[in-house]
């Protein structure tokens, strides 16, 4: 294999990337963690005896390396997870938790499987919602829902890959199949998850519209009565459109002291959801600066959730860290 070892990482960098990704929910630790996963995989080389595919043999090195690391680390979270809705009342500080992070597009069209059923499970399986659910579970729980329910691994290659028995692996998915129910959205299946249709891209631009004019009202009219929004690293999230909006009010005032400044913003997407690529322009300065990346739930045509991500960095998205174009105007 040592010839070939350079080919074979570059064909599987990206899927171990992501597969690692749905195990931790971090972008940075998927990109850690595939690393760590090659070089395993190079200082076991000599033993790869060829039983297996070179991709199951991959998998299953990235999976006992993303075992090590939640066997030490607490699982990532979004704010709803943590307590009860709250009311804007003016500045709110950051809390150092392991937050859930979002995953661009970009690099899940590297990877994206070429047959429709394959495609369909991949967008399900990666939604922020999917994730937030995931991390639910316990590390073995967690191995094992994914390596059959995601890679279709059989309970026998499961069971060998945990080294427990086909009984255990089949007992383990069962409960984790059961705690996904109970956490995923009564309507998930009724979400936009799958390619951008006409309305939707109409939606996502009057939305732009309504951030860049500075227009809570006009943001209201895009949002479901009972509309999320999180922002992560605040444990603060809002539970209503009206409370969303009243939030508005106060960062997108200039004559308000919590004004957070003006926006622009970018379409996108992100864990195969409409999203936007936020700058800010805050009060006293010239330029947009990068901010982060939102990421949009749209069901019946209505924006239901919204999740902000301060700490999605520019370089993940491929894009500049200040706006791409004259920022004063």
């Amino acid at each position: 294999m040592g010839p070939d070892f350079e080919t074979l990482v570059a064909r599987h960098r990206r899927e171990i990337q992501v597969h690692c990704y749905r195990m931790l929910g971090s972008l940075s630790d998927a990109e850690d963690l595939a690393q760590e996963t090659f070089l395993r995989a190079w200082k076991a080389r000599d033993g790869f005896e060829g039983r297996a595919s070179a991709r199951t043999w991959l998998y299953r090195i990235a999976t006992n390396a993303c075992l090590d690391v939640l066997a030490r680390r607490p699982r990532r979270v979004l704010p709803d997870q943590l307590g009860p809705s709250g009311e804007p009342d003016g500045p709110i500080a950051a809390v150092d938790l392991p937050w859930l992070e979002p995953y661009p597009d970009r690099l899940l069209d590297v990877v994206a499987p070429d047959d429709p059923g394959a495609a369909a499970v991949e967008r399900e399986t990666i939604e922020l919602a999917y994730l937030a659910a995931l991390q639910h579970l316990p590390p073995r729980q967690r191995a094992t829902l994914v390596l059959r329910d995601v890679l279709g691994w059989s309970a026998k290659e499961t069971a060998a890959q945990l080294e427990t028995s086909v009984a255990s692996a089949n007992s383990a998915l069962q409960r984790a199949r059961a705690t996904l129910r109970e956490r995923l959205p009564a309507h998930r299946a009724e979400w936009t998850a799958a390619d951008p249709t006409a309305t939707e891209t109409a939606l996502l631009k009057r939305f732009i519209a309504a951030y860049e004019q500075g227009d809570p009202g006009a943001v209201a009219r895009l949002l479901h009565e009972d509309a999320q929004a999180v922002m992560p690293p605040y444990a603060l999230w809002f539970g209503s459109r009206d409370a969303i909006v009243k939030a508005l009010s106060l960062s997108m005032d200039p004559a308000s002291p919590h004004c957070v400044g003006r926006f622009r913003m970018l379409p996108t997407r992100a864990n195969r959801q409409p999203a936007v690529a936020t700058y800010l322009r805050r009060p006293g300065e010239t330029r947009f600066r990068w901010f982060g990346v939102t990421l949009l739930t749209v069901e019946h045509g209505l924006v239901s959730a919204m999740a902000a991500f301060e700490s999605a960095t520019a370089k993940a998205w491929d894009l500049p860290e200040t706006w791409p174009g004259d920022s004063a105007r």
